[in-house]
């Protein structure tokens, strides 16, 4: 049997996560961006590569062979102007891309999260025994082995893209160097893509993982569990001395006001209305009291206590209870069905219905 203030039974609430996020506890994977980034480029150089090989070809054939050296300071300055130029609209708008690839990366797995107190000085980090701590933890030997095992993956893609390319690459010998020139680039971005892949692929593996070992760490005791809810709600024991103070009160105030009362609406069992109305004084009858369930009991045992008629109108009970609140008049639109009943009360009384009779 478990120990319930030992054992994590309970799956993290949205309050445990939000404190985490909030430290920066969150699943991530660096392997993740690094490998989309990878592809990213790759993919890149594939489509644009030999347009900016092309550029450079020209900018090199432009300044460095047609263009005649000049030594004047003007001459210089427009030159490295014009390449700089040249370079950077074709540059920029990879580097640019590749950027935006990485923020993606990175906001789809943690979302937007913005924690200035990272930025501030932690001397615990200058403290060498928690560095000798984190260097040997289990955390980072298993992500020693991981990085092991990756580094093996890798090397066997490679080797296996290039044994595949054995018999071209014997036959490089017969090529012209432009001819070599675009083969090697060709077979290094087809196994740097392949490579990507795989990476992409690990990474993704241990992006599950970490999400799956955040999940575990953030787990909760059923001790844990119920000091949150102390927190967050209050002690239970308080709360239920409170409602049972706000109940007292309640029935207090009903022990008082109902007998002051004309007339009780019920519904029948489930709602009661306590009605008064002195025409002398008010312009509508008022609720004196009301309520549901236990409360509705309460007031139709004080009613039948003290004598005064507990008559069953459901509609009218169901309308009261919803729009009217205690201490306030009843509605003109209830103005017709409450004369009814008051007529009927003052008719067991042997009394006339002023005022109200003229109104309805």
């Amino acid at each position: 049997m478990p120990d319930q203030f030992g054992d994590k039974q309970h799956e993290a609430t949205d309050h445990r996560r939000q404190q985490a996020r909030e430290q920066g506890q969150v699943a991530k994977s660096q392997d993740l961006a690094s490998a989309s980034l990878l592809l990213a480029a790759v993919g890149i150089l594939m489509v644009w590569g030999e347009n900016v090989a092309q550029l450079m070809a020209g900018l090199m054939r432009t300044h460095l062979g047609e263009a005649p050296l000049r030594a004047d300071r003007t001459a210089l300055t427009t030159q490295w102007y014009e390449i700089l130029m040249a370079v950077g609209g074709v540059m920029l708008p990879i580097l640019g891309l590749l950027a935006l690839v990485s923020v993606a990366v990175n906001v789809g797995q943690i979302g937007f999260l913005f924690l200035p107190d990272k930025l501030s000085a932690d001397l615990n980090r200058l403290n060498p025994l928690q560095g000798i701590k984190r260097i040997f933890s289990l955390s980072n030997a298993a992500r020693l082995g991981f990085g092991i095992f990756k580094i093996i993956i890798v090397a066997a893609i490679a080797a296996w893209a290039i044994w595949g390319e054995q018999d071209q690459i014997l036959r490089l010998g017969s090529l012209e160097v432009g001819q070599i020139a675009v083969y090697i680039v060709k077979i290094s971005l087809n196994t740097c893509f392949k490579i990507g892949v795989a990476l992409l692929i690990l990474a993704i593996i241990d992006y599950v993982f970490q999400h799956w070992k955040q999940e575990q760490d953030l787990r909760m005791t059923t001790q844990e569990v119920r000091e949150e809810m102390k927190t967050l709600q209050g002690d239970p024991q308080v709360q239920a001395r409170r409602r049972a103070v706000q109940r007292q009160l309640v029935l207090n105030r009903i022990g008082s006001s109902v007998p002051k009362s004309d007339v009780v609406v019920t519904n029948p069992t489930e709602l009661a209305i306590a009605i008064r109305y002195d025409h002398e004084t008010m312009d509508a009858p008022v609720v004196q009291a009301k309520g549901a369930g236990v409360v509705a009991q309460r007031i139709r045992r004080i009613a039948l206590e003290n004598n005064i008629p507990v008559i069953e109108r459901k509609e009218l009970a169901r309308a009261l209870y919803k729009q009217v609140e205690i201490g306030k008049p009843i509605p003109s639109g209830q103005y017709a069905a409450m004369a009814e009943v008051l007529r009927y009360v003052y008719q067991l009384k042997g009394k006339k219905l002023p005022g109200m009779a003229k109104a309805a």
